[in-house]
């Protein structure tokens, strides 16, 4: 992701989390679905920016035998995971901590550029775009995928009020934040000024965790809001995350299936020709 103005960013224990809960819960499923719309072959060069912990990458390797695969992300908490991973079958990956508005690739190095839930957490998608652009070949592919509108993403709405109710005015910032882009009028003219030629579809996906309060509890530690209660007495910090786990559990529900939280996720994929 990009530079120190980044509005998606983790550290400590956080980026451990992520990828033992939130990838195979969330990013993996999403993840193969990007890949297969962007149609990896056999020789692509393929790089993945705002990788996190590597999902898109990996699988992007695991599916080559030749080419070149990248994952690139500003989080150096994020990329040393990334590295620390087991290696994948299929091409070896380069991990690159660098800023997605000034990609470290000479042009037309890549056939495919891939960005996951990523683009809308950039101070300059403009810029990114721009930079991703450059770096494909003539008639490269793209393929982005960003969250569609709150209100079409019952938990992170719920998870959003509740945030702001027991926490303050603005506490579920980074929360909205990630549905930035979720006009997809906007989300195609961003597209079109950068020079590509996109099209954008709507696609919605369940999501389970084993309950609400291990959907709440992850989100409250493997995500950027794990900063809202670091200087809160571990006393306070129980008692807020209690009230937002029931506050959450209600307004969620009719989504709750044998113990199971079961809700839609909605996302906007973008894929696009240089």
């Amino acid at each position: 992701m990009a530079d120190d103005q980044e509005a998606w960013q983790v550290q400590g224990a956080a980026p451990e989390l992520y990828e033992r809960i939130l990838v195979p819960a969330v990013t993996r499923p999403w993840a193969n679905d990007l890949l297969d719309r962007v149609d990896v072959r056999l020789g692509d060069r393929v790089l993945d920016v705002a990788c996190g912990t590597g999902i898109v990458a990996r699988v992007a390797a695991e599916r080559l035998k030749a080419g070149r695969v990248v994952g690139l992300d500003v989080n150096p908490g994020m990329v040393g995971v990334a590295r620390s991973l087991p290696k994948t079958v299929g091409l070896p990956i380069e991990w690159i901590e660098a800023s997605a508005l000034s990609l470290p690739f000479a042009d037309q190095g890549f056939e495919v550029v891939v960005c996951q839930l990523g683009l809308q957490f950039f101070p300059d998608p403009a810029r990114a775009l721009d930079e991703m652009r450059r770096v494909l070949v003539p008639g490269g592919r793209v393929g982005v995928s960003v969250f569609a509108a709150i209100d079409q993403n019952p938990a992170t709405l719920a998870l959003s009020d509740a945030l702001d109710a027991h926490i303050g005015d603005g506490a579920s910032r980074a929360k909205r934040n990630e549905h930035s882009l979720g006009d997809p009028g906007e989300l195609d003219a961003l597209f079109r000024a950068a020079g590509f030629l996109p099209s954008v579809e709507t696609v919605t996906r369940t999501v389970t965790f084993p309950s609400v309060e291990g959907y709440v509890d992850v989100q409250l530690s493997a995500t950027p809001l794990a900063s809202l209660l670091g200087t809160r007495s571990a006393d306070d910090r129980r008692r807020i995350a209690g009230l937002i786990r029931a506050d959450v559990g209600s307004r969620l529900a009719p989504f709750t299936v044998a113990g199971d939280l079961r809700f839609p996720q909605c996302v906007h994929v973008v894929l696009a020709f240089a």
